[in-house]
């Protein structure tokens, strides 16, 4: 798997709302309502990463909000994998 050019890597980010590109990963924000919400999208977000066996690069879990990025390590930066990930965890929250 290759990585997304610039223009095209803009473009797919647009369909993953809330997700943004940092250097060479994606990531995303949650805000939850506190700590027994945050843990509960930690367990659904790697459910859908075992499902699609695409890892993150970190999740970092603070008490009402989570921060997750994405690459793609093999390509050296961001491909469709991480697009198709964020895309899928986004039907979730």
């Amino acid at each position: 798997m290759e990585k997304l050019n610039p223009d095209l890597l803009l473009q797919r980010i647009k369909e993953a709302n809330g997700w943004f590109v940092d250097g060479n990963s994606i990531k995303k924000i949650f805000k939850t309502k506190g700590f027994p919400q945050t843990a509960g999208l930690v367990t659904v977000i790697s459910a859908i990463c075992q499902q699609f066996d695409h890892h993150p690069d970190y999740i970092l879990m603070k008490y009402s909000e989570l921060e997750v990025s994405f690459s793609t390590h093999s390509a050296g930066g961001i491909t469709d994998k991480d697009i198709e990930i964020a895309l899928e965890i986004n039907k979730f929250v």
